[in-house]
C-alpha cells in the first residue's frame, strides 16, 4: 500500500514530572541472572537511530515523535519491532505507557526533515499491548511516527500545554527491540520563542544531542518553555545549573534557594568526593496550581516538582529536602546500583531486594546532609528521625513485611495504581522510612563499635569504589557492575570490623524491632516511647484525600472498628447519635474514652447501617530521640562527628 508521509519543519514542546507517594503490594523475585540474560540478547547494531521530537500544538497535549532507523548492510531482517516501556527507572510501578500512544505509522525511505516528503507506507502489525512490528520489505531505511498524550507534571510522566513542555523519556520514546545499546541521536524542534534545557545541554541554542544508548536517552528529562530562569555555581571545578520554572510567586527567595542548594552540593561532595560529570542540572518546577509533588534522580540532573509556589510557606524547605535526597542519588542508585537496576527489561517490573539501600539509605542521608550543610540543626534532624520511628513502629505492616520484602514489593507500593482494593495498609511498609532507620542505626553501630574510626559513610564509599569505579563493565549501560544485598552485608561487615549477618537476618530480612537503644547510646542519646495522646483506639483511618463525606480509608485488622463491622469506603454520618463531618470528627471522638460503647451510623450501598464501636486501649505510641543526662564527653564528641561529618 502507498501513502503520503509529509515531514515538514517540526516544532517542539516539553513536559514535567514527579514525586514520591507510596502504596504497597507483593512481588515475585526475578533472579538477576535470568534478567541480565534476557537483556543481553542483542543483534548487530543498527547503522543509526534518530529520534525527532516536536510539539506543534501544545494545547492538544500531544508530543509528536519520529524515529528514523537505518538498518545495517547485508541481510535485512524481515521486520523491526518498536516497543513502549511499561515503566521507567526511578519509579517501579507499572504504568503501561503505551496506552497514551496514538497514530502509529511507518514508512520506507529517507526524508530530509527540512522538506516535505512523500514516502511509501510500511506494513505495521500490533504484536501486543506495548509492541508494534514494522515490515522492512528488504529496505534499509524506516521512519516511524506516532503521538503521545501527556498532561501530568511528574518525574514519571510528561506534560505538554501552552505554558511549557516537560518530558520524562520513558513515557515518550519507544526503543527498537534488541537495540537499546545502540547509540542514538535526539533532535528537538521547540515552538517559536521556547528554549530547551536538560542535564546534557552544552549551549543555550542546542537542539541536537548524541547519546550513548537508549537508556541514556530516557535518563535525560527535558524542559522546554519560554520563561524558565537559569542560575549557576561551581564547586570543585564542576558546573551546576539551577533551572526554575515557576507557576506562582517566588517571594524573592530564588537567590537564597540557589545558595542553599550549593551548600547541599558541597556537603555531599565532601562525603563522596568529586562526582563523575562536568555539569549537573537541577530542574525545579513550582506548580502553584498543582496538588502533587515529586522528585526523580538522573545521571546528570534531577527533576523536582513542588505542589506550590516558592513564596508559599513550607515550600522552600520542602524543596531543599528533595534536593538533598535527589542529589545523593548521583552516587547511590544511579552509579552505585543494585544488580537488577540497569540495564532493564521494560516488559516486566524490576524486582530487587535492595531498595531499602538505594532509596531508604538515601532518605537517611538526605536528612543528615541537610544537617551537615547547615540547612537544619540538631533539633530538627532528631525531630525528623523521631517522626520516622513513630511512623514505622506504629505501622501494622512493620511486623509482617521486612525491608527486603518491601523492596521486592515496590511495583505495588511506589505510587502504583490499584483498581482492586488491597489490604496493604495492614500488611505493608515502605522501604523509604524503613531503610532510613536501618541506615541511621547501622551508621551508629559501626561508629560506636569502631570508636569513631569507621562509619556508614565509609561503607558507601567502599561500595562505590568496588562496584562502580573499579569493577569491569558488566553491561553496556554504565561502567562497573551492580551489587547484591549480600555484597552490601559483606562490605558493611568488613568496614565495621564485625560480622553483621545476625543484624541483617533479624532487622533487614526479618521484622524485629531495630536496636534503637544500643545504637543511640553510642552517641549519648536514647529513644523514649510514650503513649499517644488520644485516649482511645478505634482502628479507623480516614481517607482525607476524598472530598465530600467522612470516608473510612482503612480499617485495621483486629481493631474495634473491625469488630464493629465497619468497612473501607463506609461514610460515617453519626457518632454517639450526633452528626459528624470532616471538620468536627476529631472533636466528636475526643468526647469518649477507653471502654465506651459508642453508637455509630454509616452509609454503605445506599443504606444506613447502625453499629456500636467499643473503644479499646491506646495502641499507638510516640517516639522521641533525646540526649541522655549521663552522656559522656566521648559520646558527645562521637555525636558531633556524626552530625557534622568530621
Amino acid at each position: 500500500m502507498l501513502a503520503e508521509f509529509r515531514v515538514g519543519q517540526i516544532s517542539m514542546n516539553r513536559i514535567l514530572t514527579k514525586f514520591l507517594r507510596l502504596r504497597l503490594v507483593f512481588v515475585v523475585l526475578v533472579f538477576a541472572a535470568s534478567s541480565v540474560a534476557t537483556i543481553a540478547q542483542q543483534e548487530t547494531p543498527l547503522r543509526s537511530i534518530t529520534y525527532r521530537l516536536a510539539m506543534s500544538r501544545p494545547v492538544s497535549h500531544l508530543f509528536e515523535v519520529t524515529v528514523e532507523v537505518e538498518l545495517p548492510e547485508g541481510a535485512v531482517p524481515k521486520s523491526v519491532d518498536f516497543q513502549m516501556p511499561k515503566w521507567s527507572p526511578g519509579r517501579y510501578a507499572v504504568f503501561d505507557f503505551a496506552k497514551n500512544v496514538q497514530e502509529f505509522r511507518a514508512f520506507y525511505g529517507i526524508c530530509d526533515p527540512r522538506a516535505d516528503c512523500m514516502l511509501p507506507r510500511a506494513s505495521v502489525t500490533r504484536v501486543d499491548d506495548q509492541t508494534w512490528r514494522v515490515s522492512t520489505m528488504n529496505t534499509h531505511n524506516l521512519i516511524v511516527s506516532y503521538k503521545v498524550f501527556g498532561n501530568d507534571l511528574s518525574g514519571t510522566f510528561s506534560q505538554l500545554d501552552p505554558r511549557h513542555a516537560n518530558y520524562n523519556g520513558g513515557c515518550v520514546f519507544m526503543y527498537v527491540v534488541n537495540h537499546k545499546p545502540d547509540p542514538v541521536e535526539l533532535v528537538i524542534s521547540p515552538p517559536a520563542g521556547w528554549h530547551i534545557v536538560n542535564g546534557r545541554t552544552e549551549r543555550p541554542d542546542q537542539r541536537e544531542w548524541q547519546l550513548a544508548n537508549y537508556d541514556i536517552l530516557i535518563d535525560t528529562p527535558t524542559e522546554i518553555a519560554p520563561d524558565f530562569t537559569h542560575d549557576q555555581f561551581q564547586v570543585d571545578g564542576k558546573q551546576y545549573h539551577v533551572i526554575v520554572h515557576s507557576f506562582g510567586d517566588e517571594g524573592g527567595k530564588r537567590a537564597a534557594l540557589v545558595r542553599d542548594i550549593e551548600k547541599i552540593v558541597r556537603a555531599e561532595t565532601t562525603m563522596w568526593g568529586p562526582p563523575e560529570f562536568d555539569s549537573y542540572t537541577f530542574l525545579i518546577h513550582f506548580a502553584a496550581d498543582d496538588h502533587s509533588g515529586d522528585g526523580m534522580e538522573h545521571l546528570t540532573s534531577t527533576q523536582i516538582i513542588e505542589p506550590g509556589a516558592l513564596g508559599e510557606e513550607g515550600v522552600y524547605k520542602d524543596t531543599l529536602d528533595t534536593v538533598a535526597h535527589e542529589f545523593f542519588h548521583v552516587w547511590n542508585v544511579k552509579r552505585l546500583r543494585p544488580v537488577e537496576l540497569g540495564p532493564w527489561d521494560f516488559t516486566r517490573p524490576a524486582n530487587t531486594r535492595a531498595l531499602w539501600i538505594a532509596e531508604g539509605i538515601t532518605n537517611y542521608y538526605g536528612h543528615l546532609m541537610s544537617r551537615r550543610a547547615g540547612i537544619s540543626d540538631d533539633t530538627g534532624f532528631f525531630r525528623r528521625e523521631s517522626a520516622t520511628i513513630t511512623g514505622i513502629e506504629n505501622a501494622p505492616g512493620s511486623r509482617l513485611m521486612s525491608a527486603e520484602l518491601s523492596s521486592l514489593s515496590a511495583p505495588f507500593l511506589d505510587d502504583a495504581p490499584h483498581a482492586q482494593r488491597t489490604n496493604l495498609a495492614n500488611t505493608a511498609i515502605s522501604y523509604y522510612p524503613k531503610g532510613e532507620l536501618i541506615g541511621m542505626i547501622l551508621d551508629l553501630m559501626i561508629r560506636g563499635r569502631t570508636n569513631g574510626k569507621a562509619s556508614l559513610d565509609d561503607v558507601m564509599r567502599r561500595m562505590y569504589d568496588e562496584f562502580y569505579l573499579k569493577s569491569p563493565n558488566a553491561t553496556y549501560y554504565l561502567r562497573g557492575r551492580g551489587y547484591t544485598t549480600e555484597d552490601f552485608q559483606r562490605g558493611a561487615s568488613e568496614v565495621g570490623g564485625y560480622d553483621l549477618s545476625d543484624f541483617f537476618g533479624r532487622y533487614i530480612r526479618g521484622v524485629e524491632v531495630l536496636p534503637y537503644d544500643e545504637a543511640c547510646a553510642y552517641v549519648g542519646m536514647r529513644v523514649v516511647r510514650e503513649q499517644a495522646r488520644e485516649p482511645y483506639n478505634a482502628g479507623i483511618g480516614l481517607d482525607w484525600q476524598k472530598t465530600g463525606g467522612l470516608i473510612i480509608g482503612v480499617v485495621l485488622n483486629g481493631s474495634p472498628a473491625e469488630d464493629a463491622g465497619l468497612q473501607e469506603g463506609d461514610e460515617i454520618i453519626a457518632l454517639g447519635r450526633k452528626n459528624v463531618t470532616r471538620e468536627n470528627w476529631l472533636v466528636a471522638l475526643s468526647r469518649f474514652k477507653q471502654g465506651d460503647r459508642v453508637p455509630v451510623a454509616v452509609k454503605r450501598d445506599r443504606r444506613t447501617i447502625q453499629t456500636t464501636l467499643v473503644l479499646g486501649p491506646p495502641e499507638r505510641f510516640e517516639y522521641r530521640i533525646e540526649e541522655r543526662k549521663d552522656a559522656t564527653l566521648e559520646q558527645r564528641a562521637l555525636r558531633s562527628a556524626w552530625l557534622k561529618g568530621s
